[in-house]
């Protein structure tokens, strides 16, 4: 059974589905290399992130892979229409999804550096993670990262996942350099925990984008 890419919506983040209409917005924000440098991928011209594009949606076309543009809301926004001042800021999807075995990698996440640390990522996993375990009724999601990519790393950790291990030698990046993958997963078990950190978080991000300046 092939799922369609859903539309999920939060406070103030939303996640759309990959078009190919949202490439002028990505090419706005995609060609800063510190999003890159730990990817298998990477993207430093327009025809880079065209095939970037066109390899996504040719793995959820395939079937296992949910792609998703990342757009924080314009302030106040709460509609999933749309607002002339939404921004798209990154991308995220799932790959490998089985739902057989009722598991997916939750993956191929960037988001652009302006917003880093402003409260984005904990909500696009809550938005994701809420989807895999509470309407797919998947049992198991997955993460990895580059093993020399501590910040993501700690993020995971941060998340509530569990590490799992290293796979040693696991690609080789574009500049020929080798990569291992750190994993980590988060199961159908630990969802309630992780599920009520993630809130409180982004709850606290909430509070702080709406805080009015001091006088």
């Amino acid at each position: 059974m092939k799922i369609e890419t859903p539309l999920l919506d939060g406070m103030r983040v939303r996640l759309e589905p990959l078009t190919w209409a949202h490439l002028p917005a990505l090419e706005a924000v995609a060609f800063d290399e510190r999003i890159w440098r730990y990817m298998n991928t990477w993207v430093k011209t327009r025809e880079d992130l065209r095939g970037w594009l066109e390899a996504a949606l040719k793995m959820e076309a395939g079937g296992t892979s949910l792609p998703w543009v990342t757009i924080l809301k314009a302030e106040g926004g709460d509609s999933n229409s749309g607002d002339v001042n939404d921004r798209v800021i990154g991308s995220t999807r799932f790959a490998d999804l089985d739902l057989h075995h009722g598991t997916v990698e939750l993956g191929y996440t960037w988001i652009s550096p302006e917003f880093h640390g402003a409260g984005v990522n904990p909500e696009a996993k809550l938005l994701q993670l809420g989807y895999a375990f509470e309407v797919l009724g998947l049992r198991r999601v997955a993460l990895k990262t580059h093993h020399l990519n501590l910040q993501s790393q700690a993020a995971m950790r941060k998340l509530g996942a569990v590490e799992e291990g290293t796979f040693r030698n696991h690609f080789v990046m574009p500049d020929g350099s080798q990569r291992h993958s750190v994993w980590f997963s988060v199961t159908r078990e630990d969802w309630p925990r992780v599920k009520a950190g993630l809130e409180h978080r982004v709850q606290q991000a909430r509070v702080r984008a709406f805080r009015p300046l001091s006088v």
